[in-house]
């Protein structure tokens, strides 16, 4: 994959602990803990491979730095302490950070509609705050899906001007402005516009001129021009498909995107300068308490329900302690920024990895530094149990697989058999379940977990499919339909979305449904699976076709990931 290359400074051959001088001796981690922290991180502590920097935070020290891996493979540069990695969506909390110093000062309001300061957003019938935004509550559909559904790949340019053009093209949102909350990236985008059209700064050089430069964080900057060249960067890397079983570079392709947008990613951080963004929230030096507490406020719909989501900031326990934290996750970069208040550390891990999982490696490394300080023990990981009649404790395997539809997504979700053992179908990916009770399972290779609903001697009538804090969905079962050839004749044709600009022809082959797309993207392209009568499912979407009052396909709705309801009308031939 093409990409811009920066200039890579020089760093030390060998990563070796970061610790500042003046640290106090009980700060640092002791040697087997040490020890036992590496050895998280030893797939990736090699030459040839990229890997992660680690940074253990513990009152206001860098109790232990490690970098695992290489920072650039051409170039042979390791990863240290000091390297600057794409950080993804864990830059939502500088945005709103931004935000809630312009509130401070009274240039704004949280409660503020939205339209005062972007009134090309169209009018969806309710008021859109500026809070709706930053804690996932607006409905806004996801901008990243949409550009990437309008045909604008990864290593494409795209431009500020370009995502707020795709968003007000949108007619519809995906729920009721504060009824639910459904991460979207399309709210912390539209924070970037609102702080460039009340300051007249983009929030590149907002955030540096007040938050980074004040907290000496003067190697963090956002990258919102391509073409920037960025010193000390990590590069993002991804295992090469065609490469299988090769080593060492040959195993590696670079995986970079060339997109501009701010506000929902783009800071560039380094394991140095987070800890100096991190004791800000100890001992405020910019925002004072006032920004710490609203950065930590978490959510309340229209209902009155309170979520975990805060601005910028996700509020999840972990073993029975209070923490802070958020992820990201962004072509070749993976990141996860922990904090644990009542004990004054924090553990940062930023990777250059497609495929890592630094929020998993993240509880691994707590484990280990916070020892003896959990009030609930370690859940051991289920084991696997391999039997074709029952998935657990009895429970017969016929009983829940099968097809799900969840009506608040429209996520189709199967259910079926592979070695005797269930496995998760869902956005074109097969995931393995591993029971962990008579009626629940972890899905192998996600933070996610399915529980069923069913008394034991029926097929499930419905499953709960929850991922990562969120409560989950409810999926009722269903049997998909089966339409004959000549009714499928009847879905095709070619497809214009005036919501994306775009259209789509679907074809019949070898008696099947096929949706073509043109751009190099195929998550929503290939054979279309029948759900129920009038909808089907893609790789990566649901489509659910329309008629008029003649009867005859006049359109189709698409729903893919964080977008519901984009509307596709039939051209005539």
């Amino acid at each position: 994959m093409p990409i811009r290359r920066s200039l890579a400074l020089v760093a030390p051959l060998l990563a070796v602990p970061a610790l500042l001088i003046g640290q106090a001796p009980n700060v640092s981690l002791p040697d087997q803990q040490r020890r036992q922290v590496d050895a998280v991180f030893s797939r990736y502590d090699k030459p040839g491979s990229p890997g992660c920097a680690l940074g253990v935070m513990r009152d206001g020290q860098l109790a232990y730095g490690r970098g695992y891996g290489s920072a650039d493979l051409e170039h042979g540069v390791p990863i240290t302490t000091s390297s600057l990695f794409d950080v993804g969506s864990v830059s939502k909390q500088f945005a709103a950070a931004s935000i809630a110093l312009l509130a401070e000062e009274h240039k704004l309001s949280f409660s503020d509609d939205v339209r005062k300061y972007i009134p090309e957003l169209p009018n969806y019938g309710g008021t859109i705050t500026i809070d709706n935004l930053m804690h996932h509550t607006s409905g806004l559909r996801d901008y990243n899906g949409l550009l990437d559904l309008a045909g604008h790949d990864l290593i494409d340019v795209t431009t500020d001007s370009q995502a707020l053009a795709v968003i007000v093209r949108q007619r519809h949102l995906n729920f009721p402005t504060g009824s639910r909350y459904e991460y979207s990236n399309t709210g912390y985008f539209l924070l970037s516009v609102i702080v460039q059209r009340v300051t007249g700064q983009s929030l590149a050089t907002f955030a540096r001129e007040r938050l980074f430069v004040p907290l000496g964080m003067t190697h963090t900057l956002y990258r919102d021009h391509y073409a920037m060249l960025i010193p000390n960067r990590a590069m993002g890397y991804a295992p090469n498909d065609t490469g299988k079983g090769a080593q060492g570079r040959e195993a590696w392709k670079n995986s970079m995107s060339n997109w501009e947008e701010t506000g929902d990613g783009a800071v560039h951080l380094s394991i140095e300068d987070a800890l100096k963004w991190d004791e800000n929230f100890y001992h405020p030096r910019v925002g004072g308490q006032w920004m710490v507490e609203q950065l930590q406020g978490r959510g309340v719909l229209a209902n009155g329900d309170s979520i975990s989501y805060a601005r910028g900031l996700d509020i999840v326990p972990y073993r029975g302690l209070r923490r802070v934290q958020h992820g990201g996750s962004w072509i070749g970069y993976r990141a996860n920024f922990a904090r644990f208040p009542e004990q004054h550390t924090s553990i940062v891990i930023l990777c250059n990895v497609d495929g890592s999982a630094p929020g998993r490696l993240s509880d691994q490394v707590a484990d280990i530094v916070l020892d003896g300080k959990f009030p609930v023990a370690k859940q051991s990981a289920p084991v696997a149990t391999r039997t074709a009649a029952a998935t657990s404790d009895g429970m017969p395997l016929a009983s829940v697989t099968g097809t799900y539809f969840d009506t608040l997504t429209n996520d189709v979700i199967r259910i079926t058999e592979k070695n005797g053992a269930p496995v998760l179908g869902i956005f074109g990916q097969s995931l393995p379940l591993v029971p962990t009770g008579p009626t629940t399972f972890a899905v192998t290779g996600a933070p996610a977990s399915v529980a069923f609903m069913s008394d034991g001697q029926r097929p499930a009538s419905a499953l709960r499919l929850k991922t990562g804090s969120a409560d989950g969905n409810v999926a009722v079962r269903f049997t998909p339909a089966a339409p004959s050839g000549d009714a499928l004749r009847a879905y095709t044709g070619s497809y214009y979305s005036p919501e994306l600009d775009v259209t789509w022809p679907i074809t019949l082959e070898n008696g099947h449904l096929v949706l073509t797309r043109t751009t190099l993207d195929p998550d929503i392209a290939g054979q279309l699976d029948p759900a129920m009568t009038d909808a089907f499912t893609a790789a990566g979407g649901f489509i659910r076709f329309t008629r008029d009052q003649a009867g005859q396909v006049n359109g189709f709705e698409l729903s893919a990931s964080r977008m519901r309801g984009i509307r596709f009308d039939r051209r005539a031939p």
